[in-house]
């Protein structure tokens, strides 16, 4: 039986991920999930063949899918890493500082690393050196040529490079930075996002000036100052005040420019600190590309997914049902697989290899939940179908944290455990008590185990079931999938569970209960769905809200709003504009629907 169920999953296989040099070519899928079985199982101290029969088992029929990066090159031998991204080390604010920073973050992403960079920690455009009394050109400047070395490092191949800028909200270059991408081609390799401060949002609703600020020991003479947490310093430090503004008004600019072009995104880093698993020795300022895995400096995301819909018994029945003790026990299995990836997987620096091992960090998900739904005959956003993906999240983490203190019998926990105040995050008090209990004892093997990840490359090739928790796009739509030749190639696709139900009752022009798109649902829905999974999710989610063209600005403004009071750590829309491309365009047959991502929101 041929395992791939569209011809874009074929596709994908043999661009992406099948193994077609060094050796003799892999003829099937089976052989792929052979080879990557055998190359994560090899890290085993003992019975390394009974643990690559069981990945095995996992991936089979894109149960469980891992990362694309570990898909493409676990047992290739190529010198290539196996985490799909990572975060970049401070910036010096010094031209060798900068172009240091430049170099590591090539060398990270010709060997197939998308990467984050908080720019913060450069001085602002026109700003006098203390020591050197040069002028500086700003943060924004530099990012210019970042985008040049990504264009320049992967202009051939399948793999888009992937990059994310962040920068502080009170930072003096902020406003360039906002408008950053308003010009066609402007920094296109790039996704932006600001970080938001609890300060600034209450400075926001209360409608107080905003000071924008700069360490005061990197600029010449002297002025106003006020004390800042920064990038790269540790505790607050003295910061210049360099001019003031309304921040409503800082904020109304945001949102304009997220309305016309997608872009910047938000990041409430107040809160993605508050809730880290390992506050009590790190400082995230920066995520990976796409914004599931905030990281610290070197920080690494090792992802995969478990594929929802291959988990639903008697679809489209009155019967339907997930089966939570297959879900369960296959979220044990790849909290394994995942935390073998660590040792089984090349770094491009040293400092990542050092980082990555520390804690240990890994981020399990899902994907196809909107097909999941449809299959169950909920309808995506409606107060049932919320439940049931809390609830399933709910088994995940449970699932994933048991299996991590029970590998921290086995193997230890992550060097940079310390019981106390670990028990103390957020996140672990509302563990229940037996993996409280557990982790007291043992430890834990991961120091976070999930995050939900944008999946649109391993959900086409499981099948083009629905990504990550977005909802269905479209019944029927046309795909863009850039080749091995770098061009892109078109396919036209229906959805999954669409499809299935389909072939299952012979209705050829029909749609079942509970099949929805993103043309028809209201805006709440997507936050709805974000802030249901966010308490089961330790890392963060990445996720695309999607707004109709004809949405007023005021109506867009209150998504942020909303967003931030349902204690979501992140925020990204997509309106359509005429400044960013698009990748899914419906086909005439369905509901018109919005566009659900952009080329730059690609993670695998």
């Amino acid at each position: 039986m041929d395992p791939f169920a569209a011809d874009i999953s074929r596709h994908v296989w043999e661009t992406k991920y099948r193994l077609a040099d060094g050796g003799t070519p892999e003829r099937s899928i089976e052989e792929s999930w052979v080879r990557i079985a055998r190359a994560v199982a090899s890290v085993e101290a003992t019975d390394a063949p009974r643990w690559q029969a069981t990945f095995f088992d996992v991936l089979r029929d894109f149960r469980f899918l891992p990362g694309g990066r570990i898909q493409a090159g676990a047992g290739a031998g190529r010198e290539v890493t196996l985490f799909n991204c990572f975060v970049m080390g401070v910036i010096e604010d010094s031209v060798p500082g900068i172009f240091g920073a430049l170099q590591e973050a090539a060398v990270t992403m010709q060997q197939g690393g998308g990467i984050g960079c908080d720019f913060s920690t450069l001085r602002p455009r026109g700003a006098r050196a203390r020591r050197t009394g040069t002028i500086a050109s700003g943060p924004v400047s530099f990012m210019g040529i970042w985008d040049a070395m990504c264009g320049t490092i992967l202009s051939t191949g399948a793999r888009r490079g992937a990059m994310m800028a962040s920068l502080r909200c009170d930072h003096p270059d902020i406003e360039e930075f906002i408008a950053a991408k308003a010009s066609p081609g402007q920094l296109r390799r790039f996704n932006l996002s600001v970080q938001v401060t609890d300060a600034f949002m209450a400075a926001v609703r209360s409608d107080a000036d905003w000071p924008l600020v700069f360490p005061a020991r990197a600029l010449e003479g002297q002025g106003e100052s006020v004390r800042r947490e920064w990038p790269g310093i540790d505790g607050p430090v003295p910061c210049r005040v360099l001019r003031r503004l309304r921040a409503r008004e800082l904020w109304d600019r945001l949102l304009r420019a997220a309305y016309d072009c997608a872009e910047p995104g938000v990041l409430f880093i107040d809160r993605i600190n508050a809730m880290n698993n390992l506050g009590y020795r790190e400082r995230i300022s920066a995520t990976n590309p796409c914004g599931e895995i905030p990281l610290p400096a070197y920080g690494a995301c090792d992802l995969g997914s478990l594929n929802l819909v291959r988990f639903v018994l008697e679809p489209f029945t009155p019967q339907a049902r997930l089966d939570t003790a297959e879900l369960a026990a296959a979220a044990q299995v790849a909290v394994r697989f995942l935390d073998n990836v660590i040792d089984a997987s090349r770094f491009p620096l040293p400092r990542q290899a050092e980082a990555a091992r520390s804690s240990r960090r890994i981020g399990l998900g899902i994907t196809g939940l909107a097909d999941a739904l449809v299959m169950l005959g909920l309808t995506y956003g409606d107060e049932r179908s919320l439940a049931w993906a809390a609830e399933t999240m709910r088994v995940i983490r449970d699932s994933a944290y048991r299996a991590s203190t029970a590998l921290a019998r086995e193997k230890g926990a992550f060097p940079g455990f310390e019981r106390d105040r670990y028990l103390e995050a957020p996140f672990i008090r509302a563990l229940p008590e037996d993996i409280r209990e557990a982790i007291s004892a043992a430890g834990v093997r991961n120091s976070h185990l999930l995050a939900i990840a944008p999946t649109g490359t391993i959900s086409l090739l499981a099948g083009n079931v629905s990504s990550g928790l977005e909802p269905i796009f479209a019944a029927a739509y046309a795909r863009k999938v850039i080749g091995e030749d770098g061009a892109p190639r078109e396919f036209q696709l229906t959805d999954y569970a669409l499809q299935a139900w389909r072939t299952r009752s012979g209705d050829r022009s029909g749609v079942p209960p509970g099949f929805i798109t993103v043309a028809d649902l209201p805006i709440s829905a997507h936050l709805d769905m974000q802030a249901a999974l966010q308490p089961f999710v330790d890392n963060s989610i990445s996720k695309t809200i999607n707004v109709p063209r004809a949405c007023p600005f005021e109506d867009f403004k209150e998504i942020y709003d909303l967003a931030y009071d349902k204690g979501l750590k992140g925020c990204t829309t997509f309106r359509p504009n005429p400044v960013t491309g698009s990748v899914l365009m419906p086909a005439p047959e369905p509901e018109q629907a919005s566009h659900c991502c952009t080329p730059e929101r690609e993670a695998d």
